[in-house]
């Protein structure tokens, strides 16, 4: 396709992503991002190998890795020394595979640098909630202060779960997280090259996974996550710090070298999950992807993976197609399976880690766990969370 203008909007991962591979091929792109700097939003994800395959085409997955930390497992016990119930090695698998930690800091910084370096243009303060559509399939953008911008022949929500550019769909999940980013507790007994987490039952669950570095900081970091039902949000301020800490240390005693560091409430930012997905991911002259497009609770750590691999269809499909409607078709037709299963597998998985009730952890801890070490469940789980399953890279040409 010969090069055409498209706005993004949104200035986190997915979108400097999106904006680099377009801008590599040609296009005239700008991003319009709502903050006055950008800045990134969170702790720490993990990077699976389908996301890993993309920052490598963009050639930075070596300094994604090196910023990061290497994930060789995932963990999980019931109760601090009970049986392990989850049990997940990307050793099992065909290939050298791991996952990386990385704190979302850093991973930003490595794409918002790559953007400046290929002089793309990012228009700041500008919070968009909507787009007009106009004459030959082009749309122009709306923003908060009644200013637009365009027309463009492509607009690429990368607004996240909550984009005001879709009709609302879904439903917000009864579990979310507090998350915080701490310095890595030498000495303390955890596995630096693991996600290790510590449930009781369903309803609680406490984790921690090494992210490697962030930007400005001289000393490793580690992602520390609490699952909370978002309506005990408020009772949990209530109750201060010290109760919580109590409750955190008592399922986990390691822990206590993480909760000593957080001193205020401030420290912790609770994340709240929604599952949804667009039926139509696509209008004309507009698509949404990543969490815009499909969202769902971080249990299968997919999130910013299938974005990644969004953003590269999309690119993929602009590069083979000789308009903009059928590159839009085309993207949702290499990626719509992947997301269907996945969307599928997570709505399934999740009551397994975070829910009331007392059964389903019951059979977490007794059926599940012993089938997964039944071969060849390891090496399927292993696929399963590496994002693998249902070959997402080979459909795109990956490796």
């Amino acid at each position: 396709m010969t090069p055409i203008d498209i706005a993004i909007a949104g200035c986190g991962p997915c979108g400097l992503a999106t904006a680099l591979q377009l801008a590599r091929d040609g296009h005239r792109i700008t991003i319009f991002e709502r903050f006055e700097s950008p800045q990134p939003i969170g702790s720490g994800l993990m990077l699976q190998p389908t996301g890993l395959a993309v920052l490598d085409r963009l050639g930075l997955g070596a300094a994604a890795r090196a910023r990061g930390a290497a994930i060789q497992r995932l963990s999980g016990r019931a109760g601090a020394n009970g049986p392990l119930v989850l049990d997940v090695r990307y050793a099992a698998m065909r290939g050298d595979f791991t996952g990386v930690g990385i704190h979302r800091a850093a991973l930003f910084a490595l794409l918002h640098d790559a953007v400046v370096a290929q002089g793309i243009t990012v228009e700041t303060g500008r919070s968009v909630v909507a787009t007009d559509p106009m004459a030959g399939g082009r749309r122009r953008l709306v923003f908060a202060d009644g200013g637009s911008a365009g027309p463009f022949d492509l607009i690429v929500d990368t607004l996240g779960a909550r984009t005001p550019l879709a009709d609302v769909a879904g439903r917000s999940l009864a579990y979310g997280a507090l998350w915080a980013s701490l310095d890595w507790p030498e000495g303390a007994g955890f596995d630096a090259a693991a996600l290790e987490q510590r449930y009781r039952a369903a309803r609680q669950m406490v984790g921690v996974m090494p992210i490697g570095m962030a930007p400005g900081h001289t000393v490793r970091q580690a992602a520390f996550f609490w699952s909370l039902r978002s309506d005990q949000l408020d009772a949990w301020r209530q109750r201060g710090l010290a109760a919580w800490g109590d409750e955190v240390t008592a399922l986990w005693p390691a822990t206590v070298a993480l909760v000593a560091q957080i001193a205020t409430a401030a420290q912790l930012t609770f994340a709240h999950y929604v599952h949804r997905t667009l039926p139509r991911p696509t209008e004309s002259g507009l698509i949404h992807i990543g969490d815009a497009w499909h969202s769902t609770s971080p249990q299968l750590g997919q999130g910013a993976n299938m974005a990644l691999l969004d953003s590269f269809a999309l690119a993929q499909a602009l590069r083979s197609c000789g308009s903009v409607a059928d590159a839009l078709a085309w993207t949702v037709h290499l990626r719509r399976s992947h997301i269907h299963l996945y969307q599928q597998l997570s709505y399934w998985l999740t009551p397994f880690y975070q829910s009331d009730g007392a059964l389903v952890p019951f059979a977490r801890d007794t059926l599940v766990a012993t089938l997964a070490s039944v071969p060849p469940m390891p090496r399927l789980l292993a696929n399963l969370v590496a994002g693998l399953v249902g070959a997402p890279l080979g459909r795109l040409g990956l490796t």
